[in-house]
């Protein structure tokens, strides 16, 4: 017979100890939830970064550069000397034969608006007069007032056996002239003239597709 009166009956509950634990549990997967979403953000932050300011990959869109690069080569572009010059407020002037990427934003090319990016080599350096005549390149400066041939003087030229075009222009302060090494096939400052080098992202720094083709800059 149970001697325990009706109204003395009740619900069991927890022992504290089991409480405290389940509680733990629960701020320990809340933890692991907030560490991981903090992980994400952190790499898609460092990500961000080293895209915008340290590096960007490149995919080569036309044979404008052949035969030095072909199309859909991917590339590595360098954007530390650009992140630097913006530091600085100095302006960022690749020195001459580099191969640059440059945006073709603001208008300044064919009267564009969009952020194309194009890849082309350096020829002309502020304050020099460029010369295309007779399928010739010609470069004069202070240094050699009669003239010298980019194309003849460097090795990059080995493949260039013409320059289509009829130009005499004189580079800007902080412009530069870029070529394909396509000449036959490129649209470069033969016809939109130098670019502004603001608009320089970064100078290529490696080719790293296709594997056979690997080369650095």
């Amino acid at each position: 017979m149970n001697d325990t009166a009706p109204g003395d009956r009740s619900t069991p509950h927890p022992a504290p100890e089991t409480n405290h634990a389940h509680h733990k549990k629960k701020r320990e997967g809340y933890r692991g939830i907030l560490t991981a979403i903090a992980i994400i953000a952190s790499a898609v932050i460092v990500a961000f970064c080293l895209r915008s300011f340290v590096f960007q990959p490149y995919l080569v869109d036309g044979a404008s550069m052949e035969t030095t690069l072909q199309n859909n080569n991917w590339l590595i572009v360098n954007k530390i000397p650009r992140t630097w010059s913006k530091i600085t407020g100095h302006a960022y002037i690749p020195g001459r034969t580099e191969i640059v990427i440059f945006s073709e934003n603001e208008g300044f090319a064919l009267g564009s608006s969009g952020e194309k990016q194009l890849i082309k080599r350096i020829i002309g350096l502020p304050g020099e007069r460029v010369v295309v005549k007779d399928g010739i390149l010609t470069v004069y400066n202070k240094d050699q007032p009669d003239g010298f041939q980019p194309d003849k003087t460097y090795p990059y030229g080995k493949a260039i056996t013409t320059t289509p075009g009829n130009i005499d222009v004189t580079v800007g302060t902080d412009e530069v002239f870029v070529c394909g090494d396509n000449r036959n096939n490129s649209l470069d400052s033969r016809t939109f003239g130098p670019i502004p080098a603001k608009h320089i992202v970064g100078k290529l720094s490696l080719r790293i597709f296709p594997l056979n083709k690997m080369q650095d800059f």
